[in-house]
């Protein structure tokens, strides 16, 4: 990839500008469509979470969300790419970024809700459905799990910041 076509993935401080970013796009993607919005206790609460985004080009195309559960296990949530560049892999790079991040940090499992749409998407990352399709947020979703070790870890090196 030359210099011009970068793609460049990055933890996001909560509260930030570039956080603010992430929100827009989350609410875009994945709120506007079901006719929700974010709250600001909820949004509040965030700020236990580790927030990441990828840019290309300079421009914001995926953001999600890694929420810490236990000492060794972290939830995924709220992964968004922007409209127009979903199916060319960013949401996969992201994906990877964060799962290297929660492994240099000590976490061994991420799990997810996945809407029933991103079923696919995640299984040909490694993850595994771990229940019966449920209703969240008015959409079908499947709880999913994938265990990071040594043999699955991403060769992506994470700034210590």
């Amino acid at each position: 990839m030359n210099k011009k076509n970068k793609i460049a993935c990055k933890q996001v401080q909560h509260g930030t500008d570039e956080y603010n970013k992430t929100v827009a796009l989350r609410y875009e993607i994945l709120r506007k469509p079901l006719g929700l919005v974010f709250n600001p206790e909820e949004l509040t609460k965030e700020n236990d979470s580790f927030h990441f985004i990828c840019r290309f080009n300079g421009k914001l195309v995926t953001c999600l969300v890694l929420k810490p559960l236990s000492g060794h296990k972290i939830r995924m949530r709220q992964l968004a790419v922007a409209e127009d560049l979903q199916k060319k892999g960013f949401g996969s790079r992201l994906v990877k970024f964060s799962e290297s991040f929660a492994f240099q940090r000590g976490y061994n499992e991420i799990v997810l809700h996945a809407r029933i749409n991103a079923v696919r998407f995640y299984e040909k990352l490694g993850y595994k459905k771990k229940s019966r399709q449920f209703i969240e947020v008015t959409i079908p979703h499947y709880y999913m799990w994938k265990v990071l070790d040594i043999k699955n870890r991403q060769d992506i090196r994470i700034d210590k910041k």
